[in-house]
């Protein structure tokens, strides 16, 4: 059989394929389809995603240029992984930034945090099990990826700012966002997450922009920053103990 008569055998599994799957399809020893795979990449006819894992190249394509949607090449990179933070943030119209890393969530160890694929930069993050929740599935180009809901997206990035660009964007967020935002499942979120300080940015911005809550201020004593990714300020706010480094004064123009 041809190589190209091959391809299309694989093909009609879909776009993206590994070396496993191509070879439970194939029939054929993994050593031999590797030489296939080889010669395929170096004709362009697929690419290479990542480690034994590739992308067919339409033959009606560029195929210098030809990729898919960050978001499904991000869907192979990693399991199980959902799509979030500032991409999440972008995807749903809540900031107004193009964010030129694709974010994604993981549970797993994975020895790199970052990779390039097709000249995108991946951000691959890992959490706790426990923070591993509202994630849904959404349909980009004829493929099923995991994203997280608007209201996790939220909490995440009040769970680590520095990768949504920073507390102003989800202020932004929550500012504009507030009419198509279910703020009580993101009350719910807030106190299932397990960090006191997701609650007390919430609790904050959310009386900064009169938005209310069902949150209680934790017992606690020591003042966390309101944005991790500013400098220090002497500013505090004793009911949410937090150090107000950011300009309230430009919040409320936002």
């Amino acid at each position: 059989m041809r190589m190209i008569d091959l391809l299309s055998k694989i093909a009609k599994e879909g776009e993206i394929f590994t070396l496993s799957s191509a070879s439970k399809i194939l029939d054929l020893d993994r050593l031999y389809l590797r030489k296939i795979l080889y010669k395929l990449e170096k004709e362009n006819y697929i690419k290479r995603i990542a480690k034994g894992k590739y992308l067919i190249v339409p033959l009606s394509a560029d195929k210098a240029y030809y990729t898919l949607h960050e978001f499904v090449i991000g869907s192979v990179l990693v399991e199980p992984y959902t799509i979030a933070y500032w991409s999440a943030l972008n995807y749903y119209g809540l900031t107004e930034q193009i964010p030129t890393t694709v974010f994604i969530q993981i549970t797993s160890w994975k020895e790199k945090q970052e990779v390039e694929v097709f000249g995108v930069k991946y951000k691959i993050v890992r959490v706790k099990q426990e923070k591993f929740f509202g994630i849904k599935k959404e349909w980009i180009e004829n493929t099923q990826i995991n994203i997280t809901d608007k209201e996790k997206t939220i909490i995440d990035c009040l769970d680590k700012p520095h990768y949504c660009g920073g507390m102003i964007e989800v202020i932004k967020a929550l500012k504009y966002g507030r009419k198509e935002l279910d703020f009580k499942k993101l009350s719910e979120y807030a106190n299932q997450i397990g960090n006191s300080g997701v609650i007390r940015r919430l609790g904050y911005v959310c009386d900064l922009l009169n938005i209310k809550m069902k949150l209680t201020p934790p017992n606690v004593r020591n003042y966390l920053l309101l944005d991790p990714t500013m400098p220090v300020e002497q500013k505090k706010n004793a009911k949410w103990r937090l150090i107000v480094n950011l300009d309230e004064r430009i919040i409320g123009v936002l």
